[in-house]
């Protein structure tokens, strides 16, 4: 047995912790509450054989169970690549990765984090999808302040600082040099979790000619005046648990209906906001690989 797999036994599953200790962390990760607040309230529950410490560590990202596919496979080659953003600020920087056998063209993804930079698990979603034929494009909202700094409180805190204009038109410029890429097909997809799926729904309404399908996981919606913009194709995933974004659709589904955007979406039964993400305890491996099942056959059908 591999330490990673050792790692994730002893990591408590989502059915082992009380609803209100994800509610607490979702406001948490979004800044509603700070870090001592969260452990102030995860202290007051009182559930057996469960302590605070195995409560709270099984809640925040430990990057290390992230790794699906190593830096150093054969079959990828990551780097880091920079790019012109005049209406943002001015450069940007991010994760390239590209299959290393390429030999003609390949289509593109720009993959969006959350909330708090680049972090380790956005990567490997990165070479995940390099893996298997695309060229995928991480930026680093951070660029700015020297980038993800390599813990998510911090990291949180310095997105919070910058201007979120310009971390937008960051984004939109990655897109367009992505899709210019001169190994690409021209085709290009975008798939985000969290802030990142807010920046894939916004990506969707204001580049709608440029974004060849789209897929935001757990993200609000683009303000009201651009969501009519949206043409799709566009997959969306939601988490039954995530009040918070599945409030948010029913008002953006009649938009897209009145639209006739090219839309389609699932609800997880049981997966809490962040159920992708495989560092924390949120993390719902059934789901995450179906909802990833259906995300790459959309990119391969839409992107070839």
């Amino acid at each position: 047995m591999t330490e990673q797999n050792k790692a994730r036994e002893t990591q408590l599953r989502p059915d082992q912790i009380p609803q209100q200790a994800f509610d607490w962390y979702d406001e948490y990760a979004h800044g509603d509450i700070n870090r001592r607040t969260f452990m102030t309230r995860l202290g007051s529950l009182s559930v057996a054989g469960l302590s605070l410490g195995l409560i709270s560590s099984a809640l925040i990202p430990d990057y290390a169970k992230a790794e699906q596919i190593s830096f150093n496979d054969p079959s990828i080659k990551a780097t880091y690549a920079e790019f012109d953003s005049p209406k943002g600020h001015g450069k940007g920087n991010g994760y390239l990765v590209t299959p290393s056998d390429l030999s003609g063209k390949a289509p593109t993804v720009l993959v969006v984090h959350e909330n708090r930079g680049l972090n380790p698990y956005v990567k490997d979603v990165a070479r995940r999808l390099a893996k298997i034929g695309f060229i995928a494009f991480a930026p680093d909202a951070l660029s700015p302040l020297g980038g993800y700094p390599g813990n998510d409180d911090d990291g949180r805190a310095m997105q919070r600082s910058l201007d979120r204009d310009k971390i937008e038109q960051d984004f939109m410029a990655a897109a367009t040099w992505l899709k210019q890429h001169e190994k690409g097909t021209g085709k290009l997809g975008v798939v985000g979790f969290c802030f990142g799926g807010y920046i894939s729904n916004l990506l969707a309404a204001t580049m709608p000619n440029d974004i060849n399908a789209a897929v935001p996981y757990y993200g609000t919606p683009a303000s009201a005046e651009l969501q009519k913009q949206v043409q799709g194709p566009i997959l969306i995933h939601f988490g039954e648990q995530d009040a918070r974004v599945n409030a948010t659709w029913p008002a953006y589904e009649e938009v897209l209906k009145a639209s006739k955007a090219k839309y389609e979406t699932h609800f997880y039964a049981g997966a809490q906001h962040g159920f992708h993400n495989d560092s924390t305890s949120r993390y719902s491996p059934e789901d995450a690989e179906l909802s990833w099942q259906r995300t790459t056959a959309f990119f391969k059908k839409h992107l070839a």
